[in-house]
C-alpha cells in the first residue's frame, strides 16, 4: 500500500492506494471513509478490494482542517452536493482514470459520511457506486438524477436512517437507476466497519457483524464485476 498526495483543485490531500498483485490493467475504486476519519479501517478496506483485483485509492476527507473539513462536509451532505471533499473524490477518480494499471471503469464506495458522498458523486462519472448506511440528508431526487448503477447497504436498527431505505429506492426507481438495496435486520449503523467505538458496541450485541459485512461485500462485488467489467465498457 502506498501514501501519495494526491492533487485535488483546493489543495493536495493525503491518500493510500492499494494495487492488486500480477499484472493490470484493473479497474479502479475509490474509497471514503466513515466521520471517524482516516483510520485503520480505510487500509482494510483498500486491502480487500485489491485482494479482488481492484486498485483502490481512499483520499483523506479530513486532510486539511479537521474542524472547518466537518463542517464543508455537512453542508454538502445537507444541502448542496458541492464542496472540496467533492472534489477531493473527483480529483481521486481522475488520478485512478490517469493511471495505465487502470482499465477507466471507475466506482466508489463509501460508509456512514463516506456512504453519503458516495451518492452525491454517483452522478458524476463513477460507474456504480456502494454506499454503505449512507448519512445523506438531502433530498434523494434533488441529486440523483442520471447517477451510475448504486448497490446500498443498511441496517434496520439504524436509528439514524429510518426509511432512507425506501426513500432511495423510489428515488432510484423513478430515475431508470438500476439498483440493489439490502436492509440487515439485526445490525446497526457501522455493521461492515472497526470503529473506536466498537468496545462498547459490542457489550450492546451491536457493532460489527461478520455475517452482515459478507454478505455485502458479495453483493457489492458482484455488482462492480457487472458494471466494471470490460464488457461493461
Amino acid at each position: 500500500m502506498e501514501t501519495i498526495e494526491l492533487a485535488a483543485p483546493d489543495g493536495s490531500v493525503e491518500a493510500l492506494i492499494a494495487r492488486p498483485s500480477g499484472a493490470g490493467p484493473w479497474p479502479g475504486v475509490v474509497v471514503l471513509h466513515d466521520a471517524f476519519g482516516f483510520g485503520t479501517d480505510v487500509r482494510t478496506h483498500l486491502t480487500t478490494l485489491a485482494e479482488r483485483g481492484y486498485l483502490a485509492i481512499a483520499p483523506n476527507l479530513f486532510a486539511r482542517n479537521k474542524v472547518a473539513c466537518i463542517n464543508a462536509v455537512y453542508r454538502a451532505l445537507v444541502f448542496s452536493a458541492e464542496g472540496p471533499q467533492v472534489r477531493d473524490i473527483l480529483a481521486a477518480r481522475d488520478h485512478l482514470a490517469a493511471d495505465p494499471d487502470c482499465t477507466r471503469r471507475i466506482a466508489v464506495i463509501g460508509f456512514c459520511m463516506g456512504g453519503g458522498f458516495a451518492l452525491l458523486v454517483a452522478p458524476k462519472g463513477f460507474d456504480a457506486a456502494a454506499p454503505f448506511y449512507p448519512t445523506l440528508f438531502a433530498d434523494y431526487r434533488r441529486f440523483l438524477e442520471g447517477s451510475c448503477p448504486v448497490v446500498a447497504s443498511f441496517a434496520r436498527r439504524d436509528p439514524m436512517l429510518i426509511g432512507k431505505p425506501a426513500k432511495l429506492e423510489r428515488a432510484l426507481t423513478e430515475f431508470g437507476v438500476e439498483h440493489d438495496i439490502k436492509t440487515y435486520d439485526t445490525v446497526t449503523h457501522g455493521f461492515a466497519n472497526i470503529t473506536p467505538a466498537e468496545p462498547i458496541l459490542r457489550v450492546t450485541g451491536l457493532g460489527h457483524n461478520d455475517e452482515a459485512a459478507a454478505d455485502a461485500w458479495q453483493r457489492i462485488f458482484t455488482f462492480f464485476d457487472r458494471h466494471l467489467s470490460a464488457a461493461a465498457s
